[in-house]
């Protein structure tokens, strides 16, 4: 980045005007409300179906896995498309963290976090939406290279997690608290404790962002403590026989009907 455009960056980062309308536009961006759109395009209301929450996961659940991920990547791009446009405006999206001045990274957290908040609050659906999963994933992926790599790890880890325990809610949560673990720990590791000062505002609201997804599941939690929590990837019960299914149990368990009495 030129000398020009890094003080022209930093007087934006600066600038109050700068920060309104980095936040209501990626709060806009971000409270488009995928689902409920995807889902109303079928006739249905996700608000009245599955857990009412109006994301990929209760959307995947009602219309198939085919719209779940595809929720799930527009999703990804409401939190990316802000952070993004951003990050190339003030000069900090390929910057590593110790040359990014604190008011550039805390103007380009805090627009990542809006688009969440616009997700989960969304006033077109009566400040409602989603658990911020997706929207959140895509807004901490698009802040390269600094939190792009926790990021992707944090999906492959929430992958690994589906396909153990079967329940999206646990693994969002457990992939949500490892960001900012990772972010800490690549800090650690390449500059010791300078560089968990470097990365303060990236391990702040990360840490942050985990809290409010961990929070927005505390419905989840209580379901997974009482053993009744919804899971994914499951082989469908086979269908009952015709005719009432008796199969061959029931046919051992049939009496005899001979004219003879017993």
């Amino acid at each position: 980045m030129s000398a020009p455009l890094a003080e022209s960056a930093q007087v934006a980062a600066d600038a109050p005007l700068a920060w309104a309308a980095a936040l209501v536009g990626a709060y806009l961006v971000g409270s488009i409300p995928t689902a409920h759109l995807l889902a109303r395009r079928r006739g249905i209301d996700l608000g009245q179906v599955g857990s009412r929450s109006y994301g990929a996961t209760n959307l995947g659940r009602t219309l198939g896995r085919t719209w779940g991920i595809a929720c799930f990547l527009l999703d990804a791009l409401k939190g990316a498309i802000p952070v993004l446009v951003l990050g190339w405006l003030i000069g900090a999206l390929g910057a590593a963290p110790g040359s990014t001045p604190p008011e550039t990274a805390w103007l380009w957290l805090a627009t990542a976090t809006a688009a969440i908040v616009g997700h989960t609050l969304s006033p077109w659906i009566g400040f409602k939406g989603g658990k911020g999963v997706a929207t959140g994933f895509g807004a901490l992926a698009a802040m390269w290279p600094v939190l792009t790599i926790p990021a992707g790890l944090a999906l492959l880890l929430w992958c690994v997690l589906v396909l153990i325990f079967r329940m999206v809610s646990l693994a969002s949560m457990v992939a949500a608290v490892s960001v900012p673990c990772s972010v800490a720990v690549a800090a650690i590791s390449s500059n010791g404790l300078g560089g968990v000062r470097d990365a303060v505002p990236y391990l702040a609201i990360s840490a942050l962002i985990a809290f409010f997804v961990v929070w927005k599941h505390r419905a989840n939690i209580a379901r997974i403590r009482a053993g009744t929590e919804s899971k994914v990837l499951q082989k469908k019960p086979a269908d009952p026989a015709p005719g009432g299914g008796g199969g061959v149990k029931d046919a051992k368990d049939a009496k005899p009907t001979t004219g003879t009495k017993p």
